[in-house]
């Protein structure tokens, strides 16, 4: 039978949603960090969003245990039935709730969740709400659905927290998801029980009942100072409208396991991902749950887990204090996560950063920004990695001239990392002799 269907009139190899798809500069970034080692350099990383500890010894023999076995094969796409119950288990008794596991769905790591929850519950035109700044795949996935991004901006002024202030205006009848992210990525904030009280309310009055809330928490167990993360689900009404994501990259310094998961208000939402995740990549690997099942079961990890952030809570003190000596700096104390989230505005300028920023051709100054010149100098010739504001949502970055520093490093590449943004802050010389090297001034 012939078909009836028009060719495509453009002839073009890729669709035009491909080019509306974003992604995550960090992964841009280790390109030019392999470039500057290649010289022989050594660069200290302070770009990774990955913690510098090793993967658990009772983690790491549940898996050969499992490999032992021979569960090497496909599984229920939804997951084994073991991980979401014990996923249901760790997340009932942080919430309160009565978490049942068929609720409960496994994916490839933090991410697919964040794509499918536009698939399942997003149609074009609709207003998705995220942090700025925040992890850019709540971004970046807007355009490719034809969604409107809308930035809720996190205020340094108001130690990048969120409250109904910020939100409220924002939420409304075109409103058609929201994304949460505590602890933060990049800043570090750990929101309060009055907070999440009150952007519940917001929530609650202002958005219908088929609104749903994505709760990244995938920083969960990482807090200092006495604080405890404290999930929006735990609030009057929002187990019926949040979906609580998580995973074990960053608790249990497994980043290269390739396990996460999403809780879902009802049993008939996550057997929607549950076709979706056929459809995509039909299961993730057996072994790697049955370490996931561990990590959340055993005594073991607690110990670990306690440690491990100990030493973040440590070296978030080394560094925070030591860029707080830097003249024209100024970083807040993060609450959780392992990243320090400075503002070099004024250092920048006494650098000729902006400046030259401003004498860039416009087409260039639409894909950088000032501290994107001053990331690219760093790490060029001052040999530290790091990451620049826009590379946490664009929209709305404008002006703002912060880094990201990963603290997910030794006390002595940190210390060093430091009296090196410091020097390349001064280096007015380098700086200027490295906007004439050639170097591609962009991500």
């Amino acid at each position: 039978m012939t078909s009836t269907l028009a060719p495509p009139v453009s002839g073009a190899l890729f669709a035009d949603r491909v080019s509306r798809l974003g992604t995550e500069a960090a992964f841009a970034l280790g390109a030019r960090i392999a470039e500057v080692e290649a010289r022989g350099e050594r660069v200290i990383r302070c770009n990774l969003g990955q913690p510098d500890f090793p993967l658990a010894r009772h983690i790491k023999e549940a898996v050969k245990r499992a490999l032992d076995r021979g569960l090497t094969t496909y599984c229920d796409p939804q997951g084994i039935p073991e991980l979401r119950t014990a996923v249901a288990r760790s997340v009932g008794q942080r919430t309160g709730l009565d978490i049942d596991p068929a609720r409960v769905m496994i994916y490839p790591g933090g991410r697919p969740p964040i794509g499918f929850a536009h698939i399942a519950y997003n149609e074009a035109d609709e207003e998705v709400i995220y942090p700025s700044p925040g992890y850019p795949l709540f971004e970046s996935f807007i355009p490719y659905f034809r969604c409107v991004p809308v930035p809720v901006m996190l205020r340094e002024e108001n130690g990048f927290g969120l409250t109904r202030t910020e939100l409220e205006p924002l939420l409304g009848d075109r409103t058609g998801m929201i994304f949460l992210n505590f602890p933060s990525n990049p800043t570090g904030g750990v929101a309060t029980r009055d907070q999440l009280g009150e952007l519940a309310e917001a929530i609650l009055d202002r958005t219908g009942p088929n609104v749903r809330v994505y709760s990244d928490e995938a920083y969960e167990a990482i807090t200092f100072d006495g604080d405890e993360h404290l999930s929006i689900v735990s609030m009057p009404g929002m187990e019926e409208r949040t979906i609580i994501a998580s995973a074990v990259s960053k608790t249990y310094a497994w980043t290269g396991g390739r396990v996460g998961w999403a809780v879902y208000p009802t049993v008939e939402e996550a057997l929607v991902h549950r076709r979706l995740a056929i459809n995509y990549f039909a299961s993730i690997p057996p072994y790697n749950q049955w370490g996931a099942v561990e990590a959340l079961e055993s005594p073991e990890s607690e110990p670990i887990i306690r440690e491990m952030v100990a030493a973040f809570q440590r070296r978030r003190d080394l560094v925070v204090g030591a860029l707080n000596r830097i003249s024209g700096v100024r970083c807040q104390y993060p609450k959780g996560a392992f990243y320090a989230f400075p503002n070099i505005g004024e250092a920048l300028e006494g650098l000729g950063v902006i400046q030259a920023f401003d004498a860039l051709p416009l087409e260039l100054r639409r894909h950088s920004s000032p501290a994107t010149l001053f990331q690219l100098f760093l790490l060029y010739e001052h040999k530290v990695a790091t990451m620049d504001r826009r590379s946490f949502s664009k929209l709305g970055s404008e002006g703002q001239h912060f880094l990201r520093i990963s603290i997910a490093n030794s006390d002595a590449d940190l210390s060093e990392a430091v009296e090196r943004i410091s020097g390349a802050l001064e280096d007015t010389r380098g700086f200027e002799d490295f906007l004439r090297s050639g170097v591609r001034l962009r991500l």
